[in-house]
């Protein structure tokens, strides 16, 4: 989807996917030390590159919509926190390999035609060791409210996922039913994959 449907999307001064941080990604935080960098890819508005600056990690929060990103911005202004924002589309953003001590995935999703190309992408941006936290919509969230894309090919099961990122080591790969409060539009009963997988050494 382009920079201006998201632009559209975060245009209102709510925060659209509230200002918390995602409930996965808070339950792994005895994964992660302070200091390390973390990059949070598909940002959005900020919530969760902001919530992990809050706890001692060195955030690099990107995304494809400037508006979310300034968004993000004042979300670290507000919580007086510091990450490095920046606006770029993935699909053709120069990816910085063997970079990060962790990579935060929370609800990020393409089609087939490029999915293998970014999780690649995002398990070379790892430091040897380096671990990936993911949580996206699996199949069976196709026709619920509770947010997600509405193309089947656009959701992952697990199954997708232990084959994108084949050769790392999986500390945890499960499908779940949970139950969504994340502002505007994530809200309800969802279906999701998660992930937490490490770059070997």
């Amino acid at each position: 989807m382009s920079a201006s449907f998201w632009d559209d999307k975060f245009a209102g001064r709510d925060y659209v996917y509230g200002t918390e941080p995602n409930a996965f990604l808070v339950s792994q935080r005895h994964r992660l030390e302070r200091g390390m960098e973390v990059l949070a890819v598909a940002d959005g508005e900020g919530r969760n590159g902001v919530w992990l600056a809050g706890e001692g990690l060195r955030v690099t929060s990107v995304d494809g919509s400037p508006v979310a990103v300034q968004k993000a911005l004042k979300l670290a202004l507000d919580r007086r926190v510091n990450i490095r924002a920046q606006v770029a589309d993935l699909t053709d953003w120069v990816w910085p390999v063997g970079t990060f001590d962790a990579v935060a995935a929370i609800y990020i999703h393409f089609g087939p035609d490029l999915r293998r190309t970014m999780h690649h992408s995002m398990y070379a941006a790892l430091k040897p060791g380096g671990l990936l936290l993911m949580e996206v919509f699996h199949p069976d969230q196709l026709g619920r409210g509770s947010g997600g894309p509405p193309v089947r090919e656009m959701l992952y099961d697990a199954a997708t996922l232990e084959e994108d990122f084949r050769g790392m080591e999986f500390l945890l790969l499960e499908e779940v039913e949970t139950e969504l409060a994340e502002g505007l539009l994530h809200r309800g009963p969802a279906s999701v994959t998660r992930l937490v997988a490490r770059r070997p050494a």
